[in-house]
């Protein structure tokens, strides 16, 4: 063989060139670089936006010139989109100067800017890299973040693709920054001036440093190395001499270079382990004999350098810490704030000062973000001087984070050469799945490859080989399994591993080496068609063709390997002229650049080795059986012939594949009818598609590749005629006999092989059939199989093709000979058996439920079986273990010949989902339906397999519709078609759109209110159409938000009498507007309650605040009414809380899910100090809604420090209510400055405002709520009780400073109850019992003794306890320590006095304290009936009042105090009535509270008023209308409101600013957040009822002496989205359906349950047992309470919206309330319906398409037949809810009708029939069907329970049978010939009788012959015999005549 064939033979084609010129070079020429450097000088340096601090300005802008341009570097990435591989694209990151630009490019786009960068100062390097950051403290999963990281001098900046920017300081000069897995590697520069300055006696310093995180501070990195004896040794990697000169994520390692050895070395990188952590931090002092000598010493540990004065190191470390001392500039950065001390080493400006004080300043020693605190630096103040912290004891150094572990190395030689160092390190496989590290020695002119593997178990990687290869240079490629080398002669080679593949031609560039043209015949001008690349390629590969030089397919021999062809000398003057490639750089997936010698540069491609998909199978499966060398050969030898110059066109793809895969094989392809013209003619599979033409207009080319395809033949065979010119071109050759003998090549390659190719590529055909999509393939497979069947004389497989394909095999004669002993060459695998494995078959037994061996398979390739095998194993046979332990019972996996030793871990090729299978316990279809999502199955999957081998997995599908499991995931739902399912669970809340709703696509405006200020009243964000849907008779929504208004003007209506005069009538309008005034400032309280929670604000606008409208207009002519006119006296500063109260109103629109970050709550800071109060009711809402934590802790010192006391307030109370019950340690420290008692005694007096120390005790409560702190507790035990100070202090609003003592101390205690541990010696009870009662003061223990020493001046209260301040606070703190545990001795302490006497010594509002204490804390006694409420009442009162006027009253009885201690014991009972009943809009309760409401407001209009006082009855009767709200919160019931707005009414006389803000507060609570909330009674939601419905509300609007105002808002804490939307999953539209909550059962009342209409407020959680979605008109959905709340609670919380899908022909409750209008209402039957009606049915486009087309009546009575069974299909799949199955329907229908006109090519639609025809008669399903356990399908049974309709499958059968009756009437003689095993006439019609065999699934001929049938001497022998062999009873019937009628008539017996 010629060289120049040599040469040619193995050449492939590489794709097109393009120049390629790096993106950001042409940006950067537009980057206004001189004019920026100006812009700069104008700039104060405090305004440079991306200064690093370190160099200053002046440095940066010396630095900057513009000659930097030149120093360019790029590298370019394959691009990830996180959205899945859909989108291939590069990456490009680009530097230059001070610039780095990302860019991103793909196929169809050009490249564009994704990100830019400019620094200060030159950039060094810059890389991508990942970060990994935990989720959060308890998941170990890791969220990544991608970054740029851009190195300077000083500093690296990291930019994050999500947005955040870092600034990491750099503590040293940085040579190479390297990503790995965990973050940055930093190898620090190794300074010359190191060496002479350091003693010997010193260690060197660590060379490498890891950064896990920008905000990370830099640690060494650690090396362990293992001697051979020793123990491992563990060390800092400090080695000088080692440099880093690859990093890779996956595997992670790195490689290293060691200049002094000249070796390369391969390290593990992985995280540290705590031993290693501990070795290096603790080990023993360095001796001998020691293997843990820690590099960096003594001073890195926890010894003091004291410990040993006499060393070295310790003289060497004063000396230079006294030399140290004198560089200011060290010191001074050493303290700046905020740079740890690793930045010393750094900052100096001597690197010769630097070197050494590594080890003095501490450089490891402090850490700025360790979690640890470690105290005071080192340094401990900037006057004391360095000698003085020597002699500290020194703290510990920085934790190692990476560790290196050494995993191979070169072997070093002598004669290395010392610039050895690799210039390029990649990763590369081969197409076997090697892994080759690859590095490439310049020097030495040659590629280094070491083979690694990794193993899983356990996790480690092994080097294996090294060998080197010839080489220039090189660059993988990832997607191609193989890489490019540039030989040293200058021409391109492909490798795969070290395999060489073929040399690369690309076209339009000179191949270096003359060898083609020198050898070129002569009749070719040489230079004409080569020597100039400019010209057109394709000519040159024309002349090449002419010549003859394509390489022929059925050259097998590969060729020697040559490394060397020709001598670079020779081609030297040559390549002076044409440019050549010089190196190749940038490689990503398949495409690399080429740089030429003449400095341009140019991108390739490299081509695939397969683009169809069955090429590739068939390769995939040959790769897996043959061994690794043996598979290297064939698939190299594929490449190559596939992508020669000039290569095939696609649809000659298979027909390439099939000779050269024969060749190899030994067959002589051109000997071989079918296989002769195949590289010329046509491709098997009639639908191949061609290769695409550029002219639009067809040729007579394609005319004839139509004619003479297979197709056309099969269709000619079968008499179509009568168009012109549809001759029959013989297809595939002549059918001549061929009379040569023809044989196979026993020499060939894979002659040995054939079994074992013949047994993987059958069962590649089996899965192909599998796949409806690939069924081509397998027909083009079946040409092969048969032939490889034939040789190897395997009888049943092709009686098996044949039944598959019966025209199409029929036309095959040929078989080539192998003789005997040829055939025992070949080795025969155990896995090929003589019966042929057929999946149908299989799976055909399965149904009928007989026992079935495993059937074979290939792991990784043929996926689809085992997905099938498996579901019928787990749902057809039943076997529940069958995906988890037993599938070894159905699966027999292969194992390959490359892969005996591993064939358990062969890694499965598939797509995983998220779900990772867990055997549940539920029933089969459950469990199916789990596994196949585990598997990766989805429903467009299942549209792909064959309609009959998918019935039973529709079946199961359809089964869990009808009964899902609330909490299955997404995909689980999408997979069963329940697509409310899947949109619950894919957890996103719908976003409301502001001003438009989308409907069917297009846009409409919501029409826009008619007043102007509609929008400004704040509470324009409720969901209009949920309210509508809860409260659909009256606009009581629409009230509640007139009533809660506050933005316009009131009406201020006073008649002008006669006798008054203009100015005295102004006077009286504006003292009547002051009243109404009190009532205007009380409304943002109630407003906050009714709009909570129902706005998402935008990060880019202010939220807006509704503003606060203290003015009025008076008819008849709208004059203006102002407070400000002067006319009368208005109070200070009277708004200053009603704003405060507007600003928490706004605040508390937003709901806890919105995005609100730190930025966006400082932007709503206003610029006028009057709206300051506002702000700060703002922040106290953003703390209850939980936004607050978000604010940065600076912000919050920033607000304090102003001093403003509301800013304060709502800021203290905010942070607390967000950090509820977290003991958070710096909250603490912020309330403790507030609070006198919590500071040292010692400490300076800060001048706190009253209210401000008010709120901080509340706050710690709320912070330390339920933990039950001992301190604290002590603390605010005192505080209750304490005593007014000298000089005023603590002297005014006492009563409000020791309520809220009480209040924090019973939260923090909160339901502890007896159990207060560690508390028993603080008598808690009895102390508190005794701030109730009075007594004398105790004197304080511990450490308030300072405090009290000297005692008021003003208020002389001696030593007793002042009951009347301490009372309500001890009451309450009792109460909730207490709460529910039904403690009856505490609750007897609180039992109101029953004798006058005591009666007179106590308040009657205590008494409504008591009361209510008592309650709560029996709270399981507490009955919703007047009864239990009158039960309260002392039997003295009892008997004196209420009973009328004739009672003779005792002259010692007070009657005042009497009513009074009855109205305020009555009102307490009902608050505790309340409190029980929160939230549950029980109706007892609700009928009890709203008789005692009617009786207060009866006694308010009596002269009872007189006896009890018009302001106590007013209290009772809002503390009752309070209680009423609570019990219906949420619900906005009618009653309540009509209350409150009667109560709304009144101004004037009595009603206060407090009782205004009482009865809004309840039309509040009453419309909780519009309805989706309500309350709930937890015990913290209970003690914040407590704090914000105190039962003394403030007389007027700048009242706070008993109560702080701002906690009236703390009952936001206690309120819970419980409002159930169900949402409908087409529409988006919320709907009304119907509900069934079921309750547990309790010891009040049984299990029970309720029918509720949704949208609903559901009760209480932990009350219930589940929730139904009620049918019929809505699919069935249950949410299941007994496996945890949490999956309704995340429903809830994510505004309660669940989804729900409606049943087809059903209307909404919305449209037809009572069901009558539903077109399944009257059940019509098939006939009267009219597909017309259909789209009432179902909205599904495919659905209506059909009922168009073929539906539709039309004239013929066939058409009119065809036309009724559509309609009944039709009408069959829309009730029964299963569209899905109309394809199976139309599929079945098909195939008979096929049959009838007997056009059957193939078999295998009827085989599909069959096996439905053979699950519906199944015992198996049978059983199951009507087995008890599916009887709760409600009747919803039909026909057998099964997908298809009774009716329909015994028609389709009946007619099938009939026409095989006929065909066999007249053809027996054709069955007879062939069950006797005579070859068949060619002209007979063969394809029905194998429809026969397939239907009625006769085994094969050897199956039956082996039976003896035809002796069967009677009608029931025969059926016996055909019973053993699986024959149905039908088909014995139908062969009866045949074989019984043959008994005795000489009919010879079968040969074999």
């Amino acid at each position: 063989m010629s060289n120049v064939y040599e040469e040619r033979a193995t050449m492939i084609a590489a794709g097109e060139l393009q120049s390629f010129v790096p993106f950001g070079r042409e940006h950067c020429k537009n980057h206004p670089n001189a004019v920026n450097i100006q812009l700069r000088q104008l700039q104060p340096a405090s305004e440079l936006w991306s200064s690093d601090g370190a160099a200053g300005l002046v440095g940066s802008l010396q630095e900057v010139t513009l000659h930097e341009r030149e120093k360019e570097s790029w590298q370019l990435r394959k691009g990830s989109d996180g959205a899945g591989d859909e989108i291939e694209f590069e990456e490009e990151l680009y530097v230059a100067g001070n610039m780095v630009i990302w860019s991103r490019g793909t196929k169809g786009q050009a490249s564009c800017v994704y990100k830019a960068f400019t620094v200060d100062s030159t950039v060094q390097q810059a890389l991508w890299c990942n970060f990994r950051v935990p989720q959060n403290k308890k998941s170990s999963k890791e969220i990544v973040e991608h970054t740029v990281c851009i190195a300077q001098d000083t500093c690296v900046n990291v930019h994050s693709v999500s947005g955040k920017d870092f600034i990491a300081p750099l503590p040293f000069q940085v040579s190479t920054l390297w990503p790995t897995m965990f973050g940055l590697l930093l190898e620090r520069k190794n300074l010359t001036s190191d060496i002479p300055m350091s003693p010997p006696s010193r260690e060197p310093l660590p060379s490498l440093f890891s950064m896990l995180h920008p905000l990370d501070e830099i640690a060494p990195l650690v090396c362990r190395s293992t001697a051979l004896f020793d123990l491992p040794r563990i060390q800092y990697v400090s080695d000088s001499m080692l440099r880093v000169v690859f990093t890779s994520c996956d595997p992670s390692i790195i490689m290293t270079y060691d200049t002094v050895q000249c070796t390369h070395t391969v390290w593990l990188l992985r995280k540290v382990t705590v031993e290693e952590q501990s070795v290096l931090l603790k080990c023993p002092e360095p001796g001998p004999g020691t293997g843990a000598a820690s590099f960096l010493g003594a001073h890195l540990r926890n010894v003091s350098p004291l410990d040993s004065p006499a060393s070295p190191l310790h003289c060497h470390t004063l000396h230079n810490q006294s030399r140290l001392a004198a560089s200011p500039s060290l010191h001074s950065r050493a303290h700046s704030p905020g740079i740890s001390n690793m930045a010393a080493l750094s900052r100096s400006h001597n690197p010769g000062i630097a070197a050494p004080s590594f080890c003095n300043a501490q450089r490891f020693n402090v850490s700025c973000h360790s979690p640890s605190p470690r105290g005071h630096s080192l340094l401990a103040s900037p006057n004391s001087t360095m000698n003085e912290s020597a002699l500290l004891p020194e703290r510990e150094p920085i934790i190692p984070d990476l560790c290196i572990e050494q995993l191979w190395s070169e072997t070093s030689t002598s004669h290395r050469d010392k610039s050895c160092q690799t210039s390029k390190v990649f990763i590369t496989s081969d197409l076997c799945e090697n892994k080759y590290l690859c590095f490439l020695v310049e020097s030495h002119q040659e590629l280094r490859c070491v083979k690694f593997l990794e193993s899983n178990h356990p996790p480690q990687l092994l080097f294996v080989s090294v060998s080197s290869i010839p080489a220039k240079n090189a660059a993988p490629l990832q997607d191609r399994d193989c890489m490019l080398v540039l030989e040293v002669n200058g021409s391109l080679v492909l490798y795969t591993g070290v395999t060489r593949v073929s040399k690369v031609f690309v076209p339009g560039l000179l191949p270096p080496s003359l060898s083609v043209i020198s050898c070129l015949p002569h009749h070719c001008s040489s230079m004409d068609s080569v020597s100039t690349p400019a010209k057109s390629t394709v000519r040159h590969l024309s002349n090449l063709e002419e010549i003859g030089v394509m390489p022929s397919p059925v050259a097998d021999g590969m060729g020697a390997v040559k490394h060397h062809e020709t001598s670079w000398v020779e081609d030297f003057n040559f390549q002076q002229t044409v440019p050549h490639v010089h190196t190749l750089r940038d490689s990503v997936s398949s495409r690399v650049t080429l740089e030429l010698s003449n400095g341009s540069m140019q991108r390739i491609t490299i081509p695939e080795i397969a683009t169809s998909e069955l090429v590739r199978r068939c390769l995939q499966a040959i790769r897996f059986i043959l061994p690794k060398d043996m598979a290297m050969k064939v698939l190299v030898k594929w490449y190559n012939t596939y992508n020669a110059p000039g290569g095939p066109s696609t649809h000659q793809e298979w027909n390439l594949f099939l000779s050269c895969f024969m060749t190899m094989m030994g067959y002589n392809t051109d000997r071989l009818t079918w296989t002769r013209n195949l590289h010329i003619e046509v491709p098997l599979s009639p639908v191949a598609p061609k290769k695409a033409r550029p002219a639009d207009t067809g040729s007579d080319e394609d005319w004839d590749y139509l004619r003479s395809s297979d197709y056309h033949w099969q269709l000619s065979m079968q008499h179509v005629a009568g168009v012109p010119g549809l001759g029959t071109l013989a297809p595939s050759g002549a059918r001549e006999e061929q009379m040569s003998v023809l044989s196979v090549d026993s020499s060939a390659p894979l002659f040995q092989h054939i079994p074992s190719l013949f047994a993987v590529l059958h069962l590649l055909y089996e899965d192909l059939k599998l796949d409806e999509l690939q069924r081509s393939g397998a027909r083009s497979l079946v040409g092969l199989l048969q032939q490889m069947a034939r040789d190897l004389q395997l009888e049943e497989y092709i009686d098996l093709y044949w039944r598959d394909y019966p025209s199409f095999i029929k036309t095959f004669h040929e078989s080539c000979v192998i003789d005997q002993a040829q055939m025992e060459q070949m080795t025969r695998p155990s896995f090929l058996t003589p019966e042929p494995p057929c999946v149908f078959g299989w799976l055909r037994h399965c149904l009928r439920g007989e026992d079935v061996p495993p059937f074979p398979y290939l792991p990784g390739i043929c996926e689809r079986t085992k997905l099938l095998v498996l579901s019928y194993a787990l749902y057809v046979a039943g076997d529940k273990n069958a995906v988890s332990e037993n599938v070894s019972k159905y699966l027999a996996k292969i194992s390959a010949g490359q892969k005996k030793n591993i064939c358990d871990q062969i890694p499965e090729i598939r797509r995983e989902s998220s779900v990772k299978f867990e055997a549940p316990q539920g029933n089969l279809a459950e469990r199916l339906m789990e596994w196949l999502t585990s598997a990766g199955f989805t429903l467009k999957d299942l549209e792909s397999v064959p309609f009959g081998a998918a019935l039973p997995i529709r079946d199961a599908i359809y089964q869990c519709r009808e009964h899902p499991c609330s909490d299955w995931s997404e995909d689980v739902c999408a997979l069963i078609g329940r697509q409310d399912l899947t949109k619950q669970a894919h957890k996103v809340t719908p976003t409301k759109a502001k001003t438009s709703v989308g409907l069917g696509g297009e846009m409409l405006d919501v029409p826009v209110p008619s007043e102007a200020d509609e929008e400004e009243d704040g509470m324009a964000d409720l969901d209009p159409e949920v309210t509508g849907l809860i409260w659909s008779q009256d606009l009581r929504v629409q009230e509640v938000r007139r009533l809660l208004q506050s933005s316009r003007p009131v009406r201020v209506n006073v008649a002008q009498l006669p006798e008054v005069s203009d100015h005295e009538y102004i006077e009286e309008k504006e003292n009547k507007l002051l009243l109404l005034c009190q009532r205007t400032m009380a409304l943002p309280v109630g407003r906050g309650l009714f709009t909570l929670f129902s706005y998402r604000p935008v990060p880019t606008e202010p939220l807006p605040v509704p503003k606060l409208n203290l003015t009025g207009r008076a008819p008849p002519r709208n004059t203006m009414v102002d407070l400000s006119s002067g006319n009368i006296d208005v109070p200070a500063n009277m708004t200053s809380w009603a704003s405060f109260h507007n600003g928490v109103a706004a605040g508390l629109k937003i709901a806890p899910a919105s995005q609100v970050e730190s930025a966006w709550i400082a932007y709503n800071k206003p610029k006028s100090a009057e709206l300051a109060n506002e702000y700060a009711g703002f922040l106290m809402a953003l703390g209850l809604n939980g936004h607050l934590t978000k604010l940065a802790t600076l912000n919050i010192h920033d607000y304090l420090t102003k001093g403003h006391e509301m800013t304060s307030i709502g800021l203290l109370l905010g942070v607390s209510a967000a950090k509820l019950g977290t003991m958070d340690m710096s909250i603490t420290r912020l309330l403790s400055i507030h609070i006198p008692a919590l500071l040292p005694p010692t400490s300076t007096e800060l001048d706190v405002p009253h209210s401000v120390q008010v709120a901080a005790v509340v706050g710690i409560g709320l912070v330390y709520q339920g933990t039950g702190h001992r301190h604290n507790a002590e603390v605010l035990l005192a505080e209750i009780g304490r005593p007014p100070g000298p000089e005023m202090e603590y002297c005014t609003d006492r009563e409000s400073y020791s309520l809220a003592a009480g209040l924090a101390l019973g939260m923090v205690c909160l339901g502890h109850g007896s159990n207060l541990i560690g508390m028993t010696d603080l008598n808690v009870p009895e102390q508190l019992y005794q701030y109730m009662v009075g007594g004398h003061r105790r004197t304080h223990a511990g450490i308030n003794r300072e405090r009290h020493k000297s005692p008021s001046y003003q208020i002389k209260e001696g030593d007793t306890i002042n009951v009347d301040v301490t009372c309500p606070g001890a009451t309450l703190a009792l109460a909730m320590i207490y709460l529910k545990t039904n403690n009856r001795s505490i609750a007897d302490w609180l039992r109101a006095p029953d004798t006058m006497f005591l009666l007179d010594f106590i308040k009657p509002e205590f008494l409504l304290l008591r009361t209510l204490a008592r309650c709560i804390i029996m709270w399981d006694e507490i009955l919703p009936n007047a009864e239990w409420v009158g039960s309260n009442v002392p039997q003295i009162i009892q008997e004196n009042i209420g009973t009328g006027e004739e009672v003779q009253v005792s002259q010692d009885l007070n009657m005042e105090t009497l009513a009074q201690a009855h109205d305020y014991i009555i009102a307490g009972a009902c608050m505790a009535v309340g409190f029980r009943f929160a939230g549950s809009a029980n109706s007892d309760a609700f009928d009890c509270l709203y008789k005692y409401a009617r009786m207060f407001m009866q006694s308010l209009k009596a002269s009872a008023a007189t006896i009890t006082g018009h302001y106590n009855v007013q209290t009772c009767l809002s503390m009752v209308l309070l209680a009423v709200s609570m019990v219906m919160a949420g619900s906005g019931d009618l009653k309540v409101l009509q209350l409150c707005r009667f109560l709304h009414k009144r101004v004037g006389g009595e009603m206060n600013y407090g009782f205004h803000m009482a009865h809004h507060m309840a039309l509040g609570l009453l419309f909780l957040g519009g309805g989706r909330y309500t309350l709930s009674t937890s015990n913290s939601a209970i003690a914040a009822l407590l704090c914000a419905l105190y039962p003394h509300f403030p007389v007027h609007s700048t009242d706070n002496r008993y109560h702080l105002q701002a906690l009236r808002h703390l009952g936001v804490l206690a309120a819970e989205p419980r409002l159930l939307v169900p949402m409908d999953v087409d529409t988006l539209k919320p709907c009304h359906v119907l509900l069934d909550v079921t309750y547990k059962d309790t010891k009040w009342y049984d299990e029970v349950t309720v029918e509720l209409m949704a949208p609903t407020l559901l009760p209480e959680l932990h009350l219930l047992k589940e929730v139904r979605v009620k049918g019929p008109r809505y699919w069935e959905l249950t949410i299941d309470m007994s496996k945890g709340i949490q999956h309704l609670q995340s429903i809830l919380s994510r505004d309660g919206v669940l989804y729900v899908k409606l049943r087809a022909g059903q209307l909404p409750y919305k449209d037809d309330p009572l069901g009558l209008n539903s077109l399944l209402a009257p059940n019509p039957d098939v006939s009267s319906f009219k597909p017309q009606a259909i789209s009432a049915f179902t909205s599904d486009a495919a659905l209506l398409s059909f009922a168009e087309y073929f539906c539709q009546a039309s004239s013929g009575s066939a058409a009119k037949h065809k036309q009724a069974l559509f309609s009944a299909i039709l009408y069959e799949c829309v009730t029964q809810e299963n569209p899905e199955m109309l394809s199976t329907y139309m599929a079945i229908d098909q195939a008979v009708c096929a049959m009838e006109r007997k056009e059957v090519s193939e078999t295998f639609s009827l085989g599909q029939m069959k096996l439905v025809l053979e699950l519906c008669e199944s015992r198996v399903m049978q059983h199951r069907l009507t087995a008890p356990s599916l009887s709760h399908r409600k009747g919803r049974g039909w026909g057998r329970g099964l997908l298809l309709t009774s009716e329909f499958l015994p028609v389709m059968k009946s007619a099938a049978d009939s026409d095989l009756d006929r065909w066999l009437a007249g053809n027996s003689h054709v069955l007879r010939a062939y069950m006797s095993g005579q070859p068949l006439d060619e002209h007979t019609d063969t394809n029905m009788l194998a429809c026969f065999l397939i239907y009625h699934s006769l085994p094969s001929l050897k199956k039956m012959a082996s039976a003896h049938l035809e002796e069967s001497a009677s009608f029931p022998e025969l059926l016996v015999k055909c019973g053993q062999l699986g024959v149905s009873v039908r088909a014995v019937l139908s062969l009866r005549a045949l074989l019984l009628g043959s008994v005795g008539a000489g009919i010879p017996q079968p040969v074999h």
